[in-house]
């Protein structure tokens, strides 16, 4: 199941590139991990560069910002990419007439692309961004919207390909989640971001902008998401650093500390194999 390290240092002279998650490993969406914005900081400093790759669906500036809230510094990373950024080019190629499934905090994500924000009746595609109020939907409430969307064959853009966040200590759906639902209807989605090959492009171009050419075998992926984060890198051929205590941490943590035994065999069953793992980036 990889080798369990206690301090990122012990392996960051293997690597050039760290691509980093960012929800999950760098904070929960309430509060920064100190310790992990550190461990970034102190990789950079060792001369590596550090891109952060994250499925929010906001485009970068926008997470930014929201970093800078949270508390983690801009020292801690060198670039970011969101799969915002990556769905700004689907949306781009797409259909002008655009229902917004999400918040409207999530109108950025336009900004720019020539679309007309349209009702569900005029849509001729669905972009989403996640629920209209994450706190309380599950993807279930929008059943009946979903199946008359499918009936009409509307195509939807997925702009956040997770299926869960951590926020502070609970978990939080996300638009994968309302994908998957789309896709057992029978309607047809297009995804971006993590596990899917265009963010990773992007992020490895963002890599080599900053530091030149650098093989892929010294570079290093970081992040807690079995379906996103670690599917992407390993089916992209990436070293993968897990970190155990993020959104799966109920199939294998106790009271605190991580099952080894039980670890072992969850990611056996979803036939991962990290390099590294740690239950927390420090």
């Amino acid at each position: 199941m990889g080798k369990r390290i206690d301090s990122f240092r012990e392996i960051s002279k293997d690597y050039d590139v760290v691509l980093c998650d960012v929800w999950g490993v760098v904070h929960n969406g309430v509060v920064a991990y100190d310790e992990a914005a550190s461990a970034l900081e102190q990789a950079r400093g060792d001369g590596l560069t550090v891109v952060l790759i994250t499925n929010s669906p906001r485009p970068s500036p926008a997470v930014i910002d929201q970093l800078r809230t949270i508390g983690v510094s801009d020292a801690a990373y060198d670039r970011i990419v969101t799969s915002g950024d990556v769905t700004r080019d689907l949306i781009a190629v797409g259909p002008k007439k655009i229902f917004l499934l999400g918040p409207d905090r999530d109108m950025t994500l336009f900004d720019g692309l020539g679309t007309e924000r349209v009702g569900e009746n005029e849509a001729e595609v669905i972009v989403c961004t996640g629920f209209f109020d994450d706190e309380t939907e599950t993807p279930d409430d929008y059943r009946d919207m979903l199946t008359a969307f499918s009936a009409r064959k509307i195509p939807m853009i997925c702009a956040n390909p997770d299926l869960v966040v951590e926020r502070g200590h609970r978990m939080i759906p996300c638009a994968g989640a309302m994908a998957a639902l789309y896709r057992r209807l029978g309607g047809e989605t297009s995804i971006a971001g993590k596990p899917h090959t265009p963010i990773y492009d992007a992020a490895i171009a963002a890599a080599r902008k900053q530091r030149g050419e650098v093989a892929l075998d010294r570079v290093i992926a970081i992040g807690d998401g079995m379906p996103t984060d670690v599917r992407g890198a390993l089916d992209y051929g990436l070293d993968l650093l897990y970190i155990s205590h993020g959104i799966h941490a109920g199939e294998y943590v106790v009271d605190g500390n991580t099952d080894e035994t039980a670890l072992s065999a969850f990611l056996q069953r979803e036939q991962a194999s990290p390099k590294w793992w740690m239950p927390r980036l420090v």
